[in-house]
């Protein structure tokens, strides 16, 4: 092949990489969007601004703001499971502001907590005076973890809903108070993981079991593929999860503002 031809292929190669690079991402996207989970009605209903909550969009996320009445710390961060709209834990957000907390849903890119890992800093940064905990479901709180591991001096706990803490995300040490939240009837949880990763929490760690829980109901979108069917209903599962979340709060010594 004489080097006139070479430089004319170089071109064409050149082209068609970039044609099999660009269909390859709207690819991913396309199944991405696809295999994403959305908010149920209950969730979207959750999601409205009204007298007791006041919900806006910020930076890398979403805040619920209790109405009326002095917010009571700390404030919660919440990390969405992979591929779940975040507007999707809007029932759980809003359980919790109604009772006084201010609660952030971050916003993930592509819907995949691995790459917002660092997302809660800008909610951190709106009241750097103030007490934070962080945790999340499933993906979210595996990341939520690795994301508190590097940040402890900044966070009063960790809490952990069908989700653990792997080692990249160690929190043996931290000092953090840690709350662990499953369900028995979880199907997608990969439970020998689970197991095994007890030795990344501290000996403290509160465990919680949920009687006929499932994973897909810790948010509000529907059952999630693998998913075991739940014996309870979705309100009941987040009342639970929410009494518990109070319970882990009230031993952390946090005052109000």
């Amino acid at each position: 092949m004489t080097e006139a031809v070479k430089k004319r292929k170089w071109p064409k190669i050149v082209a068609w990489t970039g044609i099999i690079l660009v269909l390859l991402v709207v690819a991913m996207l396309v199944y991405l969007k696809s295999a994403t989970y959305a908010p149920s009605a209950e969730a979207e209903a959750a999601f409205q601004s009204d007298n007791k909550v006041t919900i806006t969009e910020v930076k890398d996320g979403f805040k619920f703001e209790p109405e009326g009445v002095e917010i009571i710390q700390p404030n919660i961060i919440f990390y969405p499971g992979g591929l779940v709209e975040p507007e999707s834990y809007s029932t759980f957000a809003r359980a919790l502001a109604e009772l006084g907390h201010r609660v952030y849903i971050a916003k993930m890119p592509f819907n995949l907590a691995m790459f917002g890992q660092n997302k809660a800093q800008s909610f951190i940064n709106e009241y750097p005076d103030e007490a934070f905990v962080i945790g999340g479901h499933s993906l979210g709180g595996a990341f939520a973890a690795r994301f508190a591991s590097e940040n402890a001096d900044v966070l009063k706990g960790v809490f952990f809903l069908a989700s653990y803490a792997d080692e990249g995300g160690s929190l043996k040490d931290s000092g953090l108070s840690i709350l662990q939240i499953t369900g028995t009837d979880d199907g997608v949880l990969n439970q020998e993981v689970w197991e095994e990763s007890k030795a990344n929490l501290p000996a403290e760690t509160v465990f919680v079991r949920i009687d006929g829980g499932n994973h897909g109901q810790f948010g509000s979108y529907g059952m999630q593929k693998g998913d075991n069917e739940p014996e309870i209903e979705e309100r009941q599962q987040l009342e639970s999860v929410v009494a518990a979340m109070q319970n882990w709060i009230s031993e952390l010594g946090v005052g109000n503002n």
